[in-house]
């Protein structure tokens, strides 16, 4: 029976994980109502699985390999994630600017380690305690998770070949304009990729502070001029047909 479970809880995590760094999932296409729904229904499962236990109809013969393939589930999705996180910071290449405060960057760091310290403690592995297969799901879970906070920067990242917001690379090419809303508020014009919204101009606020208004500018404009071909291929590919036919 147990290496039905192992087979099942390696299978899940891979299946999760392949998930996980699939740009399917973004930040993005959350909403609100999505959210709170999805709150809302993870709660309300988790009470129905309380009330089954409690009457008796979700022993713990069950329970117990349940819970470890949720967990692995939830291991595989996050620990996928933060690799897709990973690869797109890669990809986007060197950081030329980025606003860091405490609270944007050192805070969820310091949470991220502290998470992933727990979680490898919750495994077991490094204390006497007995090792089991909900410890070992468990703990991977919350470090997996760990990883995606440390990987995922609340901020955008400009970097030398685009920007980085959230888990959506913006490259540079596809910026249209920038501007001050205000002293420390840009506003960024970019071309939607995806296909709900390719072609459309989209939009970004950020704070930048006044000190770092200057070093901006200059990654701004020189980043603008240096795309300024890709970026009129974009927005004009008809020009590009005529100068071909003539």
């Amino acid at each position: 029976m147990n290496w039905i479970v192992n087979i099942i809880f390696v299978l899940s995590a891979i299946l999760a994980f392949y998930r996980g760094q699939h740009p399917g999932f973004s930040f993005e296409r959350l909403t609100k109502t999505t959210v709170l729904n999805s709150i809302l229904g993870v709660l309300l499962f988790f009470t129905l699985l309380m009330v089954l236990h409690f009457l008796g109809f979700f022993p713990q013969f069950i329970a117990a390999p349940f819970m470890i393939v949720l967990y692995s589930l939830i291991a595989g999705f996050f620990g996928g994630y933060a690799w897709r996180l990973y690869r797109l910071r890669r990809k986007m290449g060197n950081l030329l600017y980025q606003h860091r405060t405490f609270w944007t960057d050192h805070a969820p760091a310091i949470f991220a380690v502290l998470l992933i310290i727990y979680g490898l403690f919750r495994t077991a592995l490094l204390t006497d305690q007995f090792i089991t297969g909900i410890r070992i799901t468990s703990g991977l879970s919350l470090m997996a998770f760990g990883l995606v906070i440390w990987m995922l920067k609340t901020v955008p990242e400009f970097r030398s070949w685009g920007i980085l917001l959230l888990d959506k690379e913006i490259g540079w090419q596809t910026v249209v304009s920038w501007s001050w809303e205000s002293e420390s508020v840009i506003s960024i014009e970019y071309l939607g990729t995806r296909k709900n919204s390719e072609g459309r101009i989209r939009q970004f606020y950020t704070s930048v502070p006044e000190e770092d208004r200057r070093e901006l500018e200059l990654i701004l404009k020189s980043k603008m001029e240096e795309y300024s071909e890709e970026r009129k291929d974009i927005l004009f590919p008809d020009n590009d047909n005529e100068t071909e036919l003539t």
